[in-house]
Order: C-alpha cells, then structure tokens, then sequence
C-alpha cells in the first residue's frame, strides 16, 4: 500500500545520455571546475581502442590528466589507496572513472580520499564519509552495475579476505556519461554477465521490503528492457539499438537499487568474490534461478510481474503458477546467454559451502531487504542445490 509506505529518495548525479555522449567529457569536466583529471581505466580498455575514445576530447581541449590502469576485476581496497596517492601527487582534482563496475568504484573512492584522508579501509560500512570528494564522473564501458548512480564502493578487504562496501551519498556520481556506442566492442561474455547482474540489481529492488512507487517505476522499466534486449545484445554486438537499451537498463537498475536495496543473490554472492575471486556479476547470474526458487513465497505477486514483465503469458494462471513461472523466466535467461549452470562449473568447492553461508548472512542489509527471510540453514540449502544445478 502506497500509504503505508515511508521513503526518502536522493539522486543527485547529472546524466548525459547518447551515441556520441562521450564527446562532451572535457565540457563536463570544466563544468564541475576540474583542471585535471585521473582517469581510472580497466585496463583492458587500450587493447579494445576504447581507451583513445576517452582521451580525445580531452586532448582536443588541452586538459590534462594521468591515467591509472591498475584495476583488478574484483579490486582490492589497496588499488584505492594506490589511486589516491597517485592523484594526490599529480596534482588531479577530478576523477573520470571508466570501464565496469571495478573501475567505477574505484574511482568513486579515491574521490573520497581526495578529500577525506586516511585509507580506503577506514570507510567501510554505511555513513563514514564525512566530506564531499572531488568531482566524480563516471564513464560506463559495460551494461551491468549501474554504479554511475549509486552510492556504494565495493571492494575485496585484502587483510580478511572478505567483500565490503563503503556506502554514502557523498559517493554519487556528479555526473554520469553514457554513450552506447562505448559498448559495442564488449565480447559476448563481457556482455552477459554484466547484463543479468543488472537485472538482478532491478529484480531485487523490485521485491525488496523497501521497494516503493519510485524504485519500482526504475524496476519495472529496468528489467524489461534488459530481458528483451540481453539475448539481441549477446547475439550481436553491433546492435545499437540492442546496447543502447542495455546501458538505459543498467542506468535505471541501478536507480532502482540506490533506492530500494539489493537481496539475498547479493548476499550469497559476495562471498564467492571475496573467498573464490569470481567476477560479481557472473556470481549474482549463477544464484538467481535458485535464490528466485526460494524466495517466490515471500511476495509471490512481485514475483508473477516479474514474469510477466520478462514477456511470459501468465494471464490465465493462478498466482502460485505465475510467481513460479519467474524462476523458468530467469533461468531461461540465463541460458540464453550461457551463463554456467552451477556453482560446480565454476570450480568452487563443496566443502566450502557452510563458510560461505555464514559469510553471506553477514551482508546485513541485502538479507534484511529480502523478501523471505533466511535462516543459515536455509542459505546451506540454497548453495547445495547451486552447486549441484538443475
């Protein structure tokens, strides 16, 4: 019920949205007063030739900055801290962050450190942040995180091993540039699994207990275009109007999340980064058939109009038949774009499960948020039949 519900919504990252958006970075740039910029790449970006889209306008405009290209695809706090040194010593007083989610985050963070002092680790947790960073503007390579308009840095905590974030609304993005035509180069694979992790940050905001009409509006939206046009994207790369809807539906689960929260495919899924080094999003495209498979009793009408929303005819079904059609809906999905089907295709050991359980109801508020609450047992469970898969 709308009435019953109590939300307070922030958003304040500017978006410029568009083949050929990237052009205006060195504008964007001068707008929020920047002199000089580090631009913290994934590294792979050179090899692909997108690197030389970025510095372009930069160059054609006589503004200066360093590269920083050490990031990892599960980044460690420590490449943070290296970023900050980096940019203190050059004197940088803006960051471009450019690539996926890692390279985003990253950025996002040495933002902050510009400002705040101290180490990365130092802000792990919810609220820490006392100071604005620097000018933050980030630059999506992939359809997948959303984390241009989040604000959340996730990062692997080198001393335990284990996968945290650090969480507050000076994290925003000042400014986010989305241009398709960036994502056009990404192999199927860079395709995919950043593709379903997008679905999942908008399906698990959807059935969050802290959805509201504002997130599910992103939701909503969000998934439909991502299940239409994940498949089409997959298939072919040069499709722009295929990546266009993608990055639009990264975009928008990403706004969902920021506003809703994420669940228990979270949840289980970090520790999978932290302990086993697999790559987030492919860890959150694994679990979902099965996490979806529990929770369908939770909110069994979200989850019909998730099934509904993906394109399947649930009308004359009885509700418990439509809800269960989502868990078909997105482990077709998942085929489509062949994602591996159990944990065991990704080498993670059996053993390692009651650990991982522990760890994962560790992430307080993605379990919190879920829609059914698990108890470890119930976590075991859940892990046992993705390692075995279906």
């Amino acid at each position: 019920m709308i009435a019953s519900k109590k939300f307070t919504v922030t958003q304040p990252t500017r978006i410029h949205f568009g083949v050929g958006a990237v052009n205006d970075l060195a504008d964007v740039v001068k707008d929020f007063k920047g002199s000089k910029a580090l631009l913290v790449v994934d590294p792979n970006l050179k090899a692909v030739g997108l690197l030389d889209r970025i510095t372009a306008p930069l160059d054609k405009a006589s503004l200066p900055y360093t590269v920083f290209d050490h990031v990892d695809p599960e980044p460690g706090l420590l490449l943070a801290d290296e970023g900050h040194d980096l940019a203190r010593k050059d004197g940088c007083d803006c960051v471009v962050g450019v690539g996926g989610g890692s390279a985003m985050d990253v950025a996002k963070a040495i933002a902050i450190l510009l400002t705040n002092g101290g180490k990365a680790e130092d802000y792990l947790g919810l609220g820490l942040i006392s100071k604005p960073g620097v000018p933050k503007i980030m630059v999506p390579t992939t359809a997948g995180t959303g984390a241009e308009v989040t604000f959340t840095a996730v990062f692997i905590n080198e001393k335990t091993k284990s996968k945290g974030g650090m969480n507050g609304d000076p994290l925003y993005p000042d400014a986010a540039i989305l241009d398709p035509e960036l994502t056009v180069t990404l192999p199927p694979h860079v395709t995919a699994a950043p593709g379903i992790d997008a679905f999942v940050h908008a399906m698990e905001a959807f059935t969050s207990t802290q959805s509201h009409p504002i997130s599910d509006m992103y939701a909503l939206e969000a998934m439909e275009l991502i299940s239409r046009n994940l498949p089409i994207a997959y298939a072919n790369g040069d499709n722009i109007a295929a990546r266009s809807a993608m990055l639009l539906g990264s975009l928008l689960g990403g706004k969902a999340l920021a506003t809703a929260g994420v669940g228990l495919i979270h949840a289980m899924a970090y520790p999978l980064g932290g302990m086993f080094g697999i790559p987030h999003g492919l860890a959150n495209a694994v679990l979902m058939p099965f996490v979806v498979d529990y929770n369908i009793i939770g909110d069994p009408d979200k989850y019909a109009r998730v099934a509904d929303i993906m394109g399947f005819d649930v009308a004359e079904m009885s509700l418990r038949e439509a809800a269960n059609t989502a868990v078909e809906a997105v482990y077709t999905m998942n085929n489509d774009v062949d994602i591996p089907g159990s944990l065991a295709e990704l080498e993670i050991p059996f053993d390692a499960i009651p650990e991982m359980a522990k760890i994962a109801l560790t992430v307080t508020r993605p379990v919190e948020n879920n829609p059914r609450k698990p108890s470890l047992e119930d976590v075991i469970r859940i892990y046992e039949v993705a390692h075995k898969g279906w």
